[in-house]
Parts: structure tokens; C-alpha cells; sequence
């Protein structure tokens, strides 16, 4: 009896410690989705990915792949879809003219990054509901891609919480872009 309590001991110490070095290398979120320690480093660190696609004025596809949501920052619809009807009828603005500046929007993005190196600085949730990293976006040369979208009048600010770091300076600049009449803002 007392030699199968020393085997069980060992098998479940065995377990612990493979599961114990199955998890070491990532960081669970709130709702337990993880992201590995090297993702998490590259936020302080000079890691540097290039941007291969601009999907819309908010969205980019990176040289890893991913697909990253601008926090903080919400660019009228391009394409056809649930929230552009909702806008359309919130703003009382036709579909037709929420693309078009949705365009805009878009292209001034791309014009910003496509092809650049950028690297990522996250916040509090690092997903999104249709699994896009949620990410502050930098330039090389240290400019803050969500930051200068909004400042260009091409994007309104998008506070949901808990991604708030920047709410205050993205409020400001959308402020600011507004009564210069810049970008989408022009009347």
C-alpha cells in the first residue's frame, strides 16, 4: 500500500511539473485566453513587425499575421455590415457617405503604415471579440499610429474599458481635430 502512495505521489508531482512548464511561457488574460511571455516582452522591448495589410482605417494584418483593432480608436465602416447600418442610423447619414469617409479613413492608414515597421504596446485586454489583438500601435520613428489618426480627423475616439490609458489624450486630440476642421471633420 504504502509503495502505491509513492508511485501516485510521483505521477501527480510528474503531472504538476509538465503542467507547470507547459504554462511558464504564457500570461493568462481575464478570460483566460493566453499570450506568450515573448509577445508581452515585445511591448517594452524594440521588436519590431511589419504591417502587411490595412483592412480598414482601425484594423491591421501584421508580417506575423495577426489581425490588430487600434484601441481606442473607431474609423467609420468600409464595408457592409451590422454597425454600419447602426451608425448610419445613429448618425442619420446614408451608408453611401459612411463609406466614403470610411475610405478616407482607410487610406490615410494606409498611407501612415502599410509597409512600415511598427511594434505594439498593449493594455488590459489583449483581444477583441472576433479574436484581434488589441494593441497601441508605434511607427519606428515613434509615432503613435492611434494617437495620429485620430489627431488627422480620420478616426473618433473609442473608450472601452478596461482599455483607458490613453482615453484622456485620444479625447483631446479628437477635440482638437474637430474645431481645426481636420480630416473627416471638414465641413
Amino acid at each position: 500500500m504504502i509503495k502505491y502512495k509513492r508511485q501516485i505521489n510521483i505521477i501527480v508531482l510528474a503531472v504538476a511539473a509538465l503542467i507547470y512548464l507547459g504554462t511558464k511561457n504564457f500570461v493568462f488574460t481575464s478570460d483566460q485566453r493566453p499570450i506568450t511571455n515573448d509577445q508581452r516582452l515585445a511591448t517594452n522591448n524594440n521588436y519590431y513587425y511589419t504591417v502587411t495589410r490595412v483592412i480598414d482605417g482601425d484594423t491591421i494584418v501584421l508580417s506575423d499575421g495577426r489581425k490588430v483593432r487600434l484601441t481606442g480608436v473607431d474609423t467609420p465602416e468600409v464595408y457592409f455590415s451590422e454597425k454600419l447600418l447602426k451608425d448610419s442610423k445613429k448618425s442619420g447619414q446614408d451608408i453611401k457617405t459612411i463609406q466614403g469617409l470610411g475610405k478616407r479613413a482607410s487610406a490615410f492608414t494606409k498611407e501612415l503604415c502599410l509597409g512600415k515597421k511598427v511594434r505594439l504596446e498593449y493594455d488590459v485586454d489583449l483581444k477583441d471579440r472576433y479574436k484581434r489583438t488589441l494593441a497601441y500601435v508605434y511607427l519606428k520613428d515613434g509615432t503613435f499610429v492611434n494617437a495620429k489618426i485620430i489627431q488627422e480627423g480620420f478616426a473618433q475616439v473609442l473608450t472601452v474599458v478596461p482599455n483607458v490609458k490613453y482615453a484622456d489624450l485620444f479625447l483631446k486630440l479628437q477635440k482638437e481635430a474637430r474645431e481645426a476642421n481636420r480630416g473627416l471633420w471638414k465641413t
